[in-house]
């Protein structure tokens, strides 16, 4: 992988600008030294209005195929447009000859995601795949217990990514179309899939209920996954648009202890109020009476156990991984290959919930 040197700025050219786009990746980008918002691309105009107004140097296209006709002006393509375009717009950057950041989920099959990885690796180009949950606070916090040992043997992993919506908004996150790779599955379960993955290793077997539940959906709105890792911890992973009363963010049970955190990272939520990172600004931090509990035998919600202090949420961390990886050449957070093993996992899950059987993998 060609390094940039390191008092160029690296330009970027974002494709999409709708939730992803600009919730996410253009602040994150705008926050991060030595990347430069370069380029949007879309054809709304009142999304090209918006981003003028926190991005006023920014230029626009109408197409990614503009960005490959100047692709010698820009250094990293993020794709932040529907999922359906993830692969065919990340070929044709890396066959422009740029490196890619592809939000989650990269592919709607691991065989595609691999068939892209092949591809950067042939070019000798970065491909990142965007997975910010790594980043969250809970997430920073439970990493940190487990690298003390304060759990003991990990026996059983709880994660529920869970929300309360009634009513369908519509859209292609919400489609029943195959080409879409629309519904929760793919949506949050690219989150807490990937999550269980980097705490606790691959997975050799697979279980899963899926429904679509609220009236007129066209797709999964309430699925949970159980998967039993190599080295036996089980880890089960709801994902729901339908749970009117929520539970735990995580619940980890362990041999000495365990861990129980309620409420989501607040990252995603002040990006969306407009809140933006930066040097010397409070970011990813919640108020102590949100901090999970690690103790044994007594209930977190009578005040057993000991508070423990969440670290702050992070996602600034993510594309400034990118910036180093492409500055010096090494490896960037988020691997193709990472998102490739957690699409396998995603795979197996829709069979299992469809055929209601339990996929084994690798074998």
């Amino acid at each position: 992988m060609t390094g940039t040197g390191t008092g160029t700025p690296i330009r970027v050219g974002l494709v999409g600008y709708g939730l992803a786009g600009s919730v996410f990746h253009a602040p994150l980008i705008a926050a991060t030294e030595g990347l430069v918002l370069d380029t949007i691309v879309t054809s709304n105009e009142e999304r090209r209005e918006q981003a003028r107004a926190e991005f006023p140097d920014v230029r626009f296209a109408a197409t990614a195929d503009e960005l490959w006709e100047r692709a010698g002006e820009l250094d990293l393509i993020v794709i932040a447009s529907p999922n359906k375009t993830h692969v065919p717009v990340a070929t044709a950057a890396l066959q422009a000859g740029l490196p890619v950041v592809v939000d989650k989920p990269v592919a709607g099959t691991a065989a595609a995601a691999r068939e892209l990885a092949a591809l950067a690796d042939k070019r000798g180009l970065l491909l990142s795949v965007f997975q910010n949950r790594r980043w969250d606070n809970d997430f920073l916090t439970l990493r940190a217990l487990l690298a003390d040992g304060e759990l003991g043997d990990v026996q059983r992993f709880e994660s529920r990514f869970e929300r309360w919506r009634p009513q369908l908004k519509g859209g292609w996150r919400e489609s029943g179309a195959p080409e879409e790779i629309g519904g929760l599955l793919y949506d949050l379960g690219s989150h807490v899939v990937d999550q269980a993955l980097v705490l606790f290793g691959p997975a050799v077997q697979v279980y899963a209920e899926s429904d679509a539940r609220r009236p007129g959906a066209e797709t999964d709105d309430d699925t949970f996954i159980a998967i039993t890792h190599a080295n036996g911890v089980r880890s089960h992973l709801y994902m729901s648009a339908t749970t009117a009363q929520l539970g735990p963010r995580f619940r980890v049970l362990g041999s000495a202890a365990g861990y129980v955190k309620y409420g989501l990272d607040p990252q995603e939520a002040a990006l969306r109020d407009g809140k933006r990172p930066g040097p010397g600004l409070p970011w990813g931090t919640e108020p102590q009476s949100l901090w999970g509990r690690v103790g044994s035998g007594e209930s977190p919600l009578t005040g057993g156990g000991r508070p423990v202090e969440t670290l702050p949420g992070d996602y600034p961390a993510y594309y400034a991984g990118i910036a180093a990886a492409l500055r010096d050449g090494t490896a960037p957070p988020v691997t193709a290959d990472e998102a490739a093993d957690a699409l396998d996992v995603l795979e197996a899950a829709r069979r299992s919930a469809r055929e209601g059987v339990t996929v084994r993998l690798g074998s």
